[in-house]
C-alpha cells in the first residue's frame, strides 16, 4: 500500500533553520548506466553504473532570505526534508549542497513564487514511524 505524505504535515529545514513559504519540493537521483550486450547480439547481457548526481529544487511563495543569499554567496548548505502524514515519517536529507540557479514567476491576479534550483553530493531516506509522547 502506498504512504501519502500531505504538504501540511511536512516541514524543509536548510542548515537547521525552518524555511517558510514552500510551496513544494522535487527531487531526483541521476545514475550513470552503460549496457552490456553480447558480441553478434542486439539483447543487452546486463548493465553497469557509474556515478550519481542529485538535483532538486525547492518553491516557495514569494522569496526567502535564507535561499536568496544561498544562490548568490555560492556557499554549501544542507537541506533535510521531513515528510509526515498520520503516523508515517520520512526524512530525506541532501548533503553538500550548492544553488545551482533560481527563477522567480508572478502571474497576473496571483502572488510570487521562487524557485530554487540545487545540486547535492548525495541524497538519503529513511522512514520511521511516530510514536506518542
Amino acid at each position: 500500500m502506498a504512504t501519502i505524505f500531505t504538504a501540511n504535515s511536512s516541514s524543509i529545514m536548510v542548515d537547521g533553520n525552518p524555511v517558510d513559504g514552500v510551496q513544494g519540493i522535487d527531487y531526483r537521483l541521476l545514475r550513470q548506466q552503460g549496457d552490456v550486450f553480447a558480441l553478434g547480439s542486439a539483447e543487452r547481457l546486463t548493465a553497469y553504473y557509474g556515478a550519481s548526481r542529485v538535483q532538486g529544487k525547492i518553491q516557495v511563495a514569494s522569496t526567502n532570505a535564507t535561499l536568496d543569499t544561498l544562490a548568490t554567496s555560492g556557499a554549501m548548505f544542507q537541506v533535510v526534508a521531513s515528510l509526515a502524514h498520520g503516523q508515517a515519517l520520512r526524512s530525506v536529507s541532501f548533503d553538500d549542497c550548492f544553488m545551482t540557479h533560481k527563477e522567480f514567476t508572478m502571474t497576473s491576479g496571483g502572488h510570487g513564487e521562487t524557485v530554487y534550483h540545487f545540486s547535492a553530493t548525495r541524497v538519503r531516506e529513511e522512514d520511521s514511524t511516530a510514536t506518542a509522547g
